[in-house]
């Protein structure tokens, strides 16, 4: 049929004509601007054809100019079959029902499985997670991403290092990589404590061994500080040397610190804009009447529509349109010694360690050149200063 899913939407009909003058009505039709087409004419020398359905009225008047009897045999099209769910509408609102609690279903949090943790440490997420709306029987609109949900309970738990969200179908599923207290080594060969830089003594806590030095002396890199060889020489024993010992160090630290600087930051404003897509189409909602912003960054969350295990090309659409804006920090040169101590002071806490602490600092130098500011900074520290060494054969 010419132009049939064209047509189908406005309604089709099939006539079959009968009796003298067939050929006369069919010029009538043409004259009168009627569209017919698969004509056919069969044994009993009826002619049968398709019209569309805004056409009815109009053929009507031809047959009652011509001999001819005409008969409308089938209604093919969306306003026959808008006609025939009216009068099922029962079925109708049924199955529109059923297709709408399905497609509910399948977009909301039915599981949440997590795999790798202990029940304390399980216990711990599962109330985090409630904390933050993922919960069973949740729509997924409504549920954060999940590399947003991996970071909060990251921050929110001390007690894993890691979790890697999924979203799988209906179900949530969570690996959880937990946080390990290292077991001390037990040293069970024997050995010396010896200083691995040099120090003076600050405090001194000896498990096991003979102490070699005293609070307040200074002692060399490589020096023995605790040995591993304990009573008379014709008694002598082979111990593990075991203990803490601090000392006071130094460090030199270089910071070049830029009197101006010019970074970008968010200004707090933003415009939000909301879209239902359709494959590639995409139908504005929501904000779109929103004052423009000059410079910002886009941040897009699209969440898919499920059906069962599959996802619809239908799609929820939201855009964030945060403004940004470029500022200048300027330091004055009093400013820039002290955020160089403070960035010395970072650099230093990494060399000694989480145990170790900064006692003082001392500006060697600064100069002033190319709009930054160099200092030389000493800083006094406090730190585990413990290494060890297999006692071998003649110590």
């Amino acid at each position: 049929m010419k132009n049939f899913w064209t047509n189908y939407f406005q309604g089709v009909i099939k006539v079959t004509i009968k009796g003298a003058g067939t050929e006369r009505f069919l010029n009538d039709c043409s004259r009168n601007q009627i569209v017919v087409w698969n004509v056919r004419k069969d044994n009993n020398q009826a002619i049968s054809f398709f019209i569309r359905f805004k056409d009815v009225q109009a053929i009507r008047h031809i047959v009652r100019k011509n001999e001819c009897k005409c008969y409308f045999q089938k209604r093919i099209g969306l306003p026959f079959l808008y006609k025939k769910s009216l009068r099922n509408s029962g079925f109708i609102i049924g199955l529109g029902i059923f297709l709408f609690s399905i497609l509910l279903l399948s977009n909301m949090v039915w599981g949440i499985e997590i795999k790798g943790a202990t029940p304390q440490t399980e216990h711990l997420i599962k109330k985090e997670l409630d904390r933050i709306g993922v919960k069973i029987g949740k729509i997924q609109f409504f549920v954060e991403k999940p590399d947003i949900i991996q970071k909060k309970l990251t921050d929110g738990i001390d007690e894993i290092t890691w979790v890697g969200v999924e979203l799988t179908g209906t179900t949530y599923h969570l690996n959880v990589v937990e946080k390990t207290s290292p077991n001390k080594e037990k040293l069970f060969s024997p050995q010396h404590i010896v200083a691995k830089k040099k120090a003076v003594i600050s405090k001194m806590f000896v498990e096991e061994g003979k102490p070699m030095v005293m609070v307040n002396e200074h002692v060399k890199k490589g020096q023995i500080l605790v040995s591993g060889l304990i009573g008379s020489e014709k008694n002598q024993k082979k111990v593990p040397a075991r203990g803490e010992i601090f000392g006071e160090t130094w460090y030199k630290s270089t910071v070049t610190v830029p009197l101006n600087t010019g970074f970008q930051v968010y200004s707090g404003k933003d415009n939000r804009k909301h879209y239902i897509r359709l494959g590639s189409l995409q139908i504005p909602i929501w904000g779109f009447n929103q004052e423009k912003l000059d410079s910002f960054e886009l941040e897009e969350d699209t969440r898919y529509v499920k059906f069962l295990n599959w996802s619809l090309p239908i799609a929820y659409v939201k855009e964030i349109f945060r403004e940004n804006e470029e500022i200048t920090r300027s330091y004055s040169v009093d400013q820039a010694i002290d955020k160089g101590i403070e960035m010395g002071k970072i650099d230093v806490k990494q060399k000694i360690g989480e145990d170790g602490e900064i006692i003082s600092q001392k500006v060697l130098h600064h100069s002033k050149e190319n709009g930054k500011v160099k200092l030389e900074i000493l800083y006094k520290t406090n730190e585990n200063i413990v290494k060890t060494t297999p006692i071998v054969q003649g110590d």
